[in-house]
């Protein structure tokens, strides 16, 4: 048997990262800055993740769109909005292909940088895997240090969308959410659909239905989670995307953020142990 080729390294926008291809035609390219999924085309189709036209790649904020990792904050209810993880640089620890996948994985140990911000010991690992017209990512996070901590974290997945306005979301009726854009107000989701039409930011609570985003001419994306107990819906509107430096102003019509998080309760982790994460999108 021919021994296929492991996942190679390239420059995307000056940027170190990892391009990922399995033999059915699927690829991905993750970045080493920030443990970032930049880019995902299954098998036979087109991409499927939002990139700002604008985004910024010099290696020390965040990049506007992908998956970027949140962690160990998520959102900007405490000292680290969103966390420093999106922002660091990762260390490739295993790349790998198969016949029918490609796999990577990329490592964040604490650092003295870290500790400056949140005094605790970690590692954090996110592992990609790509086969057909499925993509696996998994946050891994280990407690290293001598006492017990707490975090919350996401996968901060920007969808494209060709309008958003006429994307429907389902797998949310009867869920709870805290409504951001009301600070933090509970509410119920009594619709079938989720149809976008203004700012919206929610934290729905310990889903576990698998969510479906669809838009005309069939193009669709299911997500699945384990781990994680929240699904975060975003976008910022005309407004607040106007005001964002690295968003063009129409750019909030091209995505729409689906993220599995564990952003309302944080997880606790005792020194020595290990929690994980999982997001399974299918492209339909």
């Amino acid at each position: 048997m021919t021994a296929l080729p492991p996942p190679k390294a390239c420059d995307f926008h000056g940027l170190p990262a990892l391009a990922l291809s399995a033999p059915d035609g699927a690829c991905a390219i993750i970045t080493l800055h920030g443990a970032n999924l930049v880019s995902w085309i299954p098998a036979g189709g087109a991409e499927r993740l939002f990139l700002s036209e604008k985004a910024v790649f010099d290696g020390q904020r965040a990049l506007r769109g992908g998956v970027p990792v949140i962690f160990p904050q998520f959102g900007g209810e405490g000292p680290l909005r969103h966390g420093f993880a999106r922002g660091l640089p990762w260390e490739v620890v295993g790349a790998r292909s198969g016949e029918d996948y490609a796999t990577a994985t990329l490592l964040l140990n604490d650092s003295a940088a870290t500790r400056a911000l949140w005094p605790h010991a970690f590692s954090a690992e996110m592992t990609v895997l790509l086969s057909g017209n499925r993509l696996d990512m998994e946050l891994e996070v280990a407690n290293s240090d001598n006492r017990p901590f707490s975090f919350t974290a996401a996968l901060h997945t920007y969808l494209r969308v060709k309008e958003v306005e006429n994307v429907s979301l389902t797998g949310l009726q009867n869920q709870r959410y805290l409504d951001q854009t009301r600070k933090g107000q509970q509410e119920t989701d009594r619709r079938e659909a989720l149809v976008v039409d203004d700012e919206v930011d929610r934290i729905y609570l310990g889903v576990t239905n698998p969510v479906l985003l669809s838009q005309p001419g069939g193009i669709a994306v299911a997500m699945q989670q384990e781990g994680f107990e929240d699904v975060v819906v975003w976008n910022p509107w005309e407004e607040k995307c106007a005001a964002l430096p690295d968003m063009p102003k129409d750019g909030f019509r091209r995505m729409l953020c689906v993220e599995s998080a564990a952003a309302a309760k944080p997880v606790a982790l005792e020194p020595g142990d290990t929690w994980f994460g999982r997001q399974t999108l299918v492209a339909l």
